[in-house]
C-alpha cells in the first residue's frame, strides 16, 4: 500500500493542501467518472452495501438514546439551578434572562466537546489535520474504531439526538430554526453512518471545523446579554462582544468555507477514491457534506449582513439578526394590557396603561426585539 495519495505521493509523505481550483478541477474530473463506472447502482445494490458495510451494536444505539436523554436533563438541571438563579442574580433584563440559559448551556458543551476534539487531533498520535488524505489510508469495512474517537462519536451524536428536541421545544424560536433542525438532522445522519460504516476519522475533523464557531457564538451573546445587566452599562462586557463577533465571523470563513471545503471535501471527493477505488456510499456521504457546506455558507449570510450593517452605521450595538423582529414589542405589549384588564376588572380606571403603551411606541419602533427612535 504505498500510492494511496496520487501517483507520484507515498503514505509517508503529506499532500500539500489543495486551493479552492484544485477542488473543483479535481473533483470534478473524479466525481463524473466514478458516477459513469456506478451503472449498476440502484436501491438493490445501496441495500446490499449497507448491510455488508454498517457495523453498529445495539449496545451502541441503546447508548445513544440514554445519553440523549441525560444531555436533555443535564440542560434542565442545570438551568433551573445554576443559568436561570444566576440571571437573576445578575438582575438580566427579561428578555435576556430568557434566552441566556440556552446560551450558557452550548458554551458549556461545546466548549468540552471543542477541546475533547482538539486534544485528539493535535496531542496525539493522528495526523488528520495536517494531512487529511489519511484519513483513508488502510480503512476496512468493520475496523475497530478507537476508544478515544469512539467516545467522541456517543458524545457528539447524542447531543445532536437531543438538540433536534432542544430546537423545537427548548430554545427561542428563531428565523433560522428551521434550518437549525435540518442542520441537526444532516449532522446526526452524517455521525451515525460515518461511525456505521467507519469513516469516523474523517467526522473527528468535521466536528472539530465546526465546534469553535459555536463557542464563539454564544461567548458573544452571554456578553450581549449582560452587558446591560441590572439597569445598568458595563463597558467590559460591550468589548467583549465585539471581540467575539469580530473573531466569530474571522473563524467562521476560515474555519468552515476555508478548512472545510479543502481539507474534508477534497478528502472525500478526491483522496477517499484514491485510498479505497470501491469506497461505500461515496456519494450519499458526498452530498450530506455538500450541503452542510450550503448552509454554513446559507449562515454566513446573516454575518454578512451584520458586518454590511455595523459598517454603514444601522446598527450600533452587537444583536442576532436571526431573531424576529417585534419579538419583545409584542410581549410588552400583552404585559401591558393584561395588566389593564387586570386593572379594569378591579374597578379601576386603565387610562395609565393605555397611556404608557401609546407614548412607549409613539415615534419609534422595533428592531431585534429593541425600542428604536423612527428616523427618516
Amino acid at each position: 500500500m504505498d500510492s494511496h495519495t496520487g501517483d507520484d505521493m507515498s503514505v509517508g509523505e503529506v499532500e500539500p493542501m489543495p486551493g479552492y481550483a484544485d477542488l473543483i478541477t479535481r473533483a470534478s474530473t473524479v466525481m463524473p467518472s466514478a458516477l459513469r463506472g456506478c451503472s449498476t447502482c440502484g436501491l438493490e445494490l445501496s441495500k446490499r452495501t449497507l448491510l455488508d458495510n454498517a457495523y453498529i451494536t445495539w449496545t451502541e444505539i441503546g447508548l445513544f438514546f440514554i445519553c440523549a436523554v441525560m444531555w436533555t436533563q443535564i440542560r434542565r438541571g442545570l438551568t433551573e439551578c445554576l443559568f436561570q438563579p444566576f440571571a437573576q442574580w445578575c438582575s438580566l433584563q427579561p428578555k435576556d434572562s430568557a434566552k441566556m440559559p440556552e446560551s450558557s448551556w452550548k458554551l458549556v458543551f461545546y466548549t468540552m466537546s471543542w477541546s475533547y476534539s482538539t486534544y485528539l487531533l493535535f496531542f496525539t498520535n493522528y495526523t488528520f489535520f495536517h494531512d487529511p488524505p489519511s484519513v483513508f489510508y488502510e480503512w476496512k469495512r468493520g475496523m475497530t474504531v478507537p476508544t478515544d474517537i469512539a467516545i467522541a462519536y456517543l458524545i457528539q451524536g447524542s447531543f445532536y439526538g437531543h438538540s433536534i428536541y432542544a430546537t423545537v421545544y427548548m430554545d427561542a424560536w428563531r428565523k433560522d430554526s428551521t434550518v437549525m433542525v435540518v442542520h441537526h438532522v444532516i449532522t446526526l445522519a452524517l455521525i451515525t453512518f460515518s461511525y456505521a460504516f467507519r469513516f469516523h476519522n474523517i467526522g473527528l475533523l468535521v466536528l472539530f471545523l465546526h465546534d469553535i464557531n459555536d463557542i464563539q457564538l454564544e461567548f458573544t451573546k452571554l456578553n450581549v446579554y449582560f452587558k446591560t445587566r441590572g439597569g445598568g452599562y458595563y463597558l467590559i462586557n460591550d468589548i467583549l462582544s465585539n471581540m467575539g463577533s469580530v473573531s466569530f465571523s474571522i473563524t467562521w470563513f476560515w474555519f468552515r468555507l476555508y478548512w472545510f471545503p479543502l481539507k474534508v471535501l477534497y478528502a472525500t471527493c478526491v483522496s477517499s477514491l484514491q485510498s479505497v477505488p470501491n469506497i461505500p456510499f461515496y456519494f450519499f456521504f458526498n452530498s450530506l457534506l455538500l450541503t452542510l457546506l450550503c448552509m454554513n455558507i446559507y449562515w454566513f449570510l446573516y454575518i454578512v449582513a451584520f458586518v454590511a450593517k455595523v459598517l454603514t452605521g444601522q446598527m450600533k450595538d452587537v444583536k442576532d439578526l436571526r431573531e424576529y423582529e417585534g419579538e419583545e414589542g409584542a410581549q410588552r405589549a400583552a404585559t401591558l394590557l393584561k395588566a389593564q384588564q387586570q386593572s379594569k376588572d378591579a374597578g379601576h380606571l386603565n387610562n395609565s396603561a393605555e397611556t404608557q403603551l401609546n407614548n412607549s411606541t409613539e415615534g419609534k419602533h422595533l428592531q431585534n426585539g429593541i425600542t428604536k427612535e423612527k428616523h427618516l
